[in-house]
């Protein structure tokens, strides 16, 4: 068995700083074996390929997916496929139109019973965070590690670290810049409790709060994406229409790349009608692997874990 372990490789492609907790060293292991089979999916590489890539025997990539996933590569593998894409979009857009029938557009329905969502002012957003402070703090998430920093009225921002050591001056940085008046102080235990839930994102549903800045057009965007049950796809242009705004699947896009809470706000959830991933603000091997990931344990809820993913004539990268 070759021994050699990889340095973890983070989405961006670099080297990342050590993290504590199996499931974050595993999953940089898969974003690189994502990335790769992304980049070279018109080969087809097979496990043999992406344990090579990896620096690892092939028994334990195929250890590695289970104890991340729960499932085999294979299997893992499927969700990725353009065909499986499609058939969740077809899927998603009758949840959808059942959702807009039902007079379900208001926050309050679906994930905001979870999490809720609360747009500033238009005076709050312009003071900059004036008279406020912000506590934040970096924990390791089963994405990748996370900057979460909350208000006394609600989370404001969660954003993925990615990189060298100085990810957490670079993740302050990027809190100086969205709140320039803000008073920020660094206290993970006064964040602790959202990072529990990220390690565990369907497993430990707890009620958060969001409070967050945006125009108008955003707000609604976000909190039709809190609509989305994990497993589930969008594209723009179903959003947009969602929305009663049709022709405006670009500024749905625009909101989207906007959105200040990954995850939490599943902006990942929303693709291209053709299937492709589309754009993403913190990688597309970290879009990926939400995707499947997701796709993968809501099966697994509903008992769909035995068979392969629907449908099963997709061409597999392994």
């Amino acid at each position: 068995m070759n021994t050699r372990q990889p340095h973890p490789i983070s989405v961006a492609g670099s080297v990342a700083g050590s993290v504590a907790g199996d499931d974050l060293d595993d999953y940089q292991r898969i974003a690189a074996a994502i990335a790769f089979l992304r980049a070279h999916r018109v080969e087809q590489p097979d496990l043999a390929a992406v344990a090579q890539h990896l620096h690892l025997s092939e028994s334990h990539v195929q250890r590695l997916f289970t104890r991340w996933a729960g499932i085999s590569p294979k299997r893992f593998l499927q969700y990725l496929t353009l065909e499986y894409a499609k058939s969740k979009i077809a899927e998603t857009e009758n949840l959808l139109d059942l959702s807009l029938e039902a007079g379900l557009s208001s926050p309050g329905r679906l994930h905001d019973l979870f999490v809720s969502l609360e747009a500033m002012s238009p005076g709050e957003y312009k003071a900059g965070g004036a008279g406020l402070e912000i506590v934040y703090g970096i924990h390791p998430t089963r994405f990748g590690r996370a900057l979460v920093a909350m208000t006394p009225r609600g989370l404001c921002n969660l954003l993925f670290l990615d990189g060298l050591d100085a990810a957490e001056s670079a993740g302050e940085a990027e809190l100086r810049r969205l709140w320039p008046n803000a008073a920020l102080r660094h206290d993970p235990t006064a964040t602790q409790t959202v990072g529990d839930r990220l390690l565990n994102p369907l497993d430990n549903p707890k009620p958060i709060s969001l409070w967050v800045k945006g125009t108008n057009f955003q707000i609604q965007v976000w909190r039709s994406l809190l609509q989305l049950p994990p497993g589930s796809l969008a594209t723009y242009r179903q959003i947009a229409q969602h929305l009663g705004r049709p022709t405006a699947s670009r500024a749905v896009g625009n909101a989207i790349g906007s959105n200040p809470v990954a995850l939490l706000i599943p902006c990942h959830r929303v693709i291209r009608e053709s299937g492709e991933l589309g754009g993403y603000r913190w990688g597309l091997s970290r879009k990926s692997a939400l995707l499947s990931w997701e796709a993968s344990q809501t099966d697994s809820e509903a008992g769909l874990t035995q068979q392969d993913p629907q449908p099963p004539t997709a061409n597999l990268p392994c």
